[in-house]
């Protein structure tokens, strides 16, 4: 699940085994390594693992160069979702990529393009 969207109201909490953990990590870390591929080097890229209340949760977060940081998270239902699909990482990593640059876009305006004279 990404963000702060519960589905279905309340649930019991995930627990993950320490290879479903590293799992976690090492999709993550990947969705980390694609966004950087996707953005310019004054882009800071960072992940983690903590936490919360109903398990574990994966978040990616990017600083863009000015303005405000974005991130994402990722929570799984169970811990036979605790691996993050292909498709699922591309998604993320393509998804936090233009939230941040659709930051510095909106930090610095349109006001950088020629007007018409």
């Amino acid at each position: 699940m990404y963000g702060n969207s519960p589905f279905g109201g309340e649930t019991e909490k995930v627990t993950l085994t320490r290879e479903q953990r590293q799992t976690l990590r090492r999709d993550l870390a990947s969705v980390a390594a694609r966004t950087r591929e996707l953005l310019p080097g004054e882009f800071v890229v960072g992940s983690e693992v903590s936490d919360s209340e109903t398990g574990p949760r994966a978040t990616i977060a990017v600083q863009p160069p000015v303005g405000s940081v974005v991130s994402a998270d990722y929570r799984p239902e169970d811990p036979d979702s605790a691996t993050i699909s292909a498709e699922e990482r591309d998604d993320l990593a393509q998804g936090i990529a233009a939230s941040a640059a659709l930051q510095v876009k909106q930090v610095i305006g349109d006001d950088s393009s020629p007007t018409a004279q």
